[in-house]
């Protein structure tokens, strides 16, 4: 009789998002505090369990101990690029085949198609070791895959490595490249895209667009350029994407995993790079959540506080989820 009541009350305290079990109520509100749970999640289309990434996702459905139901489901229903499972078999395999994407090839330079832009550089080698990273590749490309903007960068100091097996640059192609001031110039003017730096507001809808790309900062910082953090999508930090919450997955694994073909295979083309980084933001920006600003725009709130505490013991595990929200903003909040 005990240990009924006793699992009664266990089962009670039951994370809806994730399914710990804890003994008290108490201990429940306080994992619901620090998990940050969310509609926004990635989630588990068996058993509907929320992941904290879609590597814990892949780990719940294929990793070397998967639950063994939905393992069982996903292996005859689900697709292993997007981790989603469908209603039959017939359907997932139609999927798989819209899924999956093919390298992409260089197309002609146009407009900026879309909010967004990716960009990407290519490094070389400077100072007596040939370890400072000097930009001497750039290339933009629009949410069309278009080449907006692609230039070699004449380097600010002298190169000690050109790092032609990753990079492919030739001492040649730096002789009458363009200055860095000017490549500068032409980058904000495209980001800002007419609109001053000191307006732009987050989630103001202006005229500047979104950046995209992968470890960002670190490319803007070799170029000299600031942008708003608020209007940077780097696939390197976005929690659903990394391989733990500190730890980062590279370019090349993220492309092989979600959008299912090869990069960085022979010498690196940025390219290549912005049109990954841009289909792999525009792979997460079509997540069908709720548009829910109140779950999802990473403004973190208390929303248990200690004078509540009582109130919330008695609230079902289903209330206390309705009540949390996410830690990091979602893309699929993007216009």
């Amino acid at each position: 009789m005990d240990s009924r009541r006793e699992s009664a009350e266990t089962l009670r305290n039951k994370c809806s998002a994730c399914f710990r079990q804890y003994n008290k109520m108490e201990h429940l509100v306080e994992h619901m505090k620090v998990s940050y749970h969310s509609v926004h999640e990635p989630k588990c289309g068996a058993c509907r369990k929320h992941c904290r990434s879609f590597e814990s996702l892949r780990e719940h459905l294929i990793g070397p101990l998967p639950k063994a139901e939905c393992a069982r489901v996903f292996s005859a229903r689900g697709c292993s690029i997007c981790l989603n499972i469908f209603d039959s078999p017939a359907t997932a395999r139609y999927h798989r085949h819209t899924c999956q994407y093919s390298r992409a090839a260089p197309m002609p330079k146009g407009g900026a198609g879309g909010r967004a832009v990716a960009m990407a550089c290519k490094m070389v080698g400077g100072g007596s070791d040939g370890s400072v990273d000097l930009c001497a590749r750039v290339c933009l490309v629009g949410e069309d895959e278009n080449i907006i903007f692609q230039t070699y960068v004449k380097p600010t100091a002298p190169v000690t490595n050109y790092r032609y097996e990753v990079t492919g640059i030739r001492p040649e192609y730096l002789r009458d490249a363009m200055p860095l001031k000017l490549v500068q110039r032409r980058i904000q003017d495209i980001l800002c895209n007419g609109e001053p730096l000191w307006k732009i507001r987050p989630r103001s809808y202006g005229r500047a667009r979104i950046l995209v790309g992968h470890i960002v900062d670190h490319d803007l910082e070799r170029l000299g350029l600031e942008y708003p953090a608020f209007m940077i999508r780097d696939t390197a930090k976005y929690p659903p994407l990394m391989k733990t919450t500190k730890l980062s997955n590279t370019l090349k694994y993220l492309a092989q995993a979600y959008l299912g073909y090869d990069v960085h295979t022979g010498i690196q083309d940025p390219y290549e790079d912005c049109v990954a980084a841009m289909r792999l933001y525009i792979r997460m920006r079509s997540q069908a959540h709720p548009r829910d600003y109140a779950t999802g725009s990473g403004e973190v709130q208390n929303n248990y506080p200690a004078w509540r505490q009582r109130e919330l013991e008695r609230m079902s595990p289903e209330e206390l989820l309705a009540l949390s929200g996410s830690d990091y903003y979602c893309w699929c909040l993007d216009p």
